[in-house]
């Protein structure tokens, strides 16, 4: 396990021990083990070590055991004894926002509510509304609660489905019973969000291999077995198929299962217009397979150039692809983890990070960027620590003397200002004049009507010192919805007054939206892939980031992160005399 698991594991006990109605110290212990845990910097063998013997400070003995245990075996039975001593869909109201175990405990004491399903009626029936602690109001929004997590119940953040898929990939690719393997499906295409992983392999014994992979680790249920397809249910619900194919079959089976529906439908009726008929199996000639072993040959032989996975939604690129090939052109590049030069969104111990500003500035120096821009919580945000106009003097004096220590490397003075309901930022003019950018951003007051809340961004936008707007529509994927806003509007005001869009990373954002990016990129509006970091690790969601803009289609030329600090000072120098 790691420690998040581990951590997550513990968090678990808490809540379940609260709804016991067990000794608030032994929750809060707990609660407080998890923290520690989550916060490990050491290697984590080293760390349960320390633990056992008594060396970590909030770890008692008992704790300390089951930490060990997690650590050696992945699993607890004293937490499966807790899981136990509830009814199974009673843990489930704990996936509904603003019901915490309190909550939960008394709905199930005092109601005899169970599951959803009870919930559900519950508040259909206005019973809640007489508990203490609940409202007519609470009903309303836990019925939109339970709308939203039925809808993303089946659902997973594309960074969760990704790194499962490499586990199962490196897996399969270790056996000498396998030949070709890649995955498919809308994990291939970069979508933020997936509902299984597709996987294509050719064999010649696909009987053993598929043995070999429903007898997988993770695998929680086999759905189906058969000799070219088998289902499986890994751990956390995730479904995963495998098909395995012929190597004359690869290359079409690897366009079909990669494709959208709608992508593929194109495919098919431009086949049809030219006599052919494609499939999973090939691209025919009455009835008789072409000769074509990769999926260029096959989009060339259609009169296409070949389509990057990730476009691959029907959305203007078989027109692209048409007159590309007829130019005897491709695609252009798009962008890649290495074309980015720095960072542009980090926050440090200042505000709500985990790392102090010269842990953030030599971890990106380390991993090759040439300068941070450190972007910490502005006063409004007092919820994260947000900087008083004192700790922002305190912050920039301690900049200057780390860029004298660090250079080449430079540390770039930012700040995520709040935009106030108003769409004002969140400083004089004075202390904002001291920034070398501002990323704008909303935290607070989500539930404005759409005119209301594209006005505010507008007001922000105009506003001189603004750089970045900060994750424009503030969705949490699987958990939030985006706020009302119009996007076309924002784009047109960004245009007009020189402000970039970011695209904030962190796989629970991805936003902007990748949907709306070749509208950006129409305007010439720049968009900085941004990690959000709060912590040296956070610095690697610049790789998902790249991920979403590439679908996109994103190339470096039209990001601000891609931008050489010389360039990028520039830029920046630019805005601040245009202001």
């Amino acid at each position: 396990m790691t420690s998040s698991e581990i951590a997550d594991n513990l968090e678990e006990i808490a809540t379940l021990l609260e709804l016991q109605g067990a000794n608030v110290f032994r929750i809060r212990a707990f609660n407080n083990a998890a923290r520690v845990v989550r916060s490990v910097e050491i290697e984590l063998s080293d760390f349960v070590e320390e633990a056992s013997a008594g060396k970590v400070k909030g770890i008692g003995p008992a704790i300390s055991e089951n930490i060990q245990v997690l650590f050696n075996e992945g699993e607890l039975p004293f937490l499966d004894e807790l899981r136990d001593s509830f009814p199974e869909g009673l843990l489930e109201l704990l996936n509904i926002p603003g019901l915490g175990a309190k909550k939960v405990k008394k709905l199930y004491e005092e109601l005899e509510i169970e599951s959803l399903s009870d919930l559900e009626e519950a508040c259909k029936n206005e019973k809640l509304s007489d508990l203490k602690g609940f409202s007519s109001k609470t009903e309303t929004n836990i019925l939109e609660s339970i709308e939203r997590y039925r809808k993303f119940s089946s659902q997973f953040l594309y960074r969760t489905a990704l790194e499962k898929s490499k586990e199962i990939l490196e897996y399969l690719s270790k056996s000498k019973l396998t030949g070709k393997v890649e995955l498919a499906g809308s994990l291939r295409r970069n979508k933020e969000v997936v509902k299984d992983i597709d996987i294509i392999a050719t064999s010649r014994s696909p009987v053993k291999l598929m043995e070999k992979f429903t007898s997988y680790p993770s695998v929680e249920k086999i759905v189906a077995e058969g000799e070219t397809k088998s289902s499986v249910i890994i751990e956390d619900g995730l479904g995963v198929d495998l098909r395995v194919v012929s190597e004359e079959e690869f290359a079409a089976a690897i366009l079909h299962f990669t494709g959208s529906k709608e992508h593929n439908t194109r495919l098919r009726s431009i086949a049809i217009k030219k006599g052919l008929k494609l499939n999973e199996y090939g691209l025919f000639k009455d009835d008789t397979a072409l000769s074509l072993d990769s999926e260029e040959a096959i989009y060339k032989e259609l009169g296409l150039a070949w389509v990057p996975p990730e476009l691959r939604e029907d959305r203007s690129e078989i027109e692209e692809a048409q007159r590309l090939l007829k130019k005897k052109s491709t695609f252009a590049r798009l962008i890649e983890v290495d074309d980015i030069k720095g960072i542009l969104h980090a926050h440090s111990t200042y505000s709500d990070g985990k790392h102090t500003l010269e842990q953030m500035a030599l971890a990106a120096k380390d991993l090759g960027f040439e300068y941070l821009g450190i972007t910490d919580h502005s006063q409004t945000a007092a919820y994260a620590g947000g900087l008083k106009p004192a700790a922002v003097k305190k912050q920039h004096k301690e900049i200057d003397e780390l860029n004298k220590k660090l250079a080449p490397f430079k540390i770039l003075k930012g700040i995520e200002s709040d935009i106030l309901a108003d769409g004002s930022l969140d400083y004089n003019e004075k202390v904002l004049e001291s920034f070398d950018f501002i990323i704008a951003s909303v935290h607070s007051q989500f539930n404005l009507d759409e005119s209301a809340m594209t006005k505010r961004f507008i007001n922000a936008i105009k506003n001189p010192y603004t750089t970045i707007i900060g994750h424009p529509t503030g969705r949490l994927l699987l958990k939030r919805e985006a706020y009302a806003l119009n996007i076309p509007e924002i784009l047109s005001a960004a245009k007009e007054y020189g402000v970039s869009i970011e695209l904030n990373a962190n796989p629970r954002r991805l936003d902007l939206d990748w949907r709306y990016l070749s509208q950006a990129r129409k305007l010439g509006i720049s968009i900085p892939i941004n990690p959000d970091a709060h912590s040296i690790e956070g610095m690697q969601n610049i790789a998902y980031g790249v991920k979403v803009a590439r679908k996109g289609g994103l190339t470096k030329d039209e990001s601000l992160c891609c931008m050489n600090l010389n360039s990028l000072e520039k830029f920046l120098d630019a805005r601040r005399n245009d202001s």
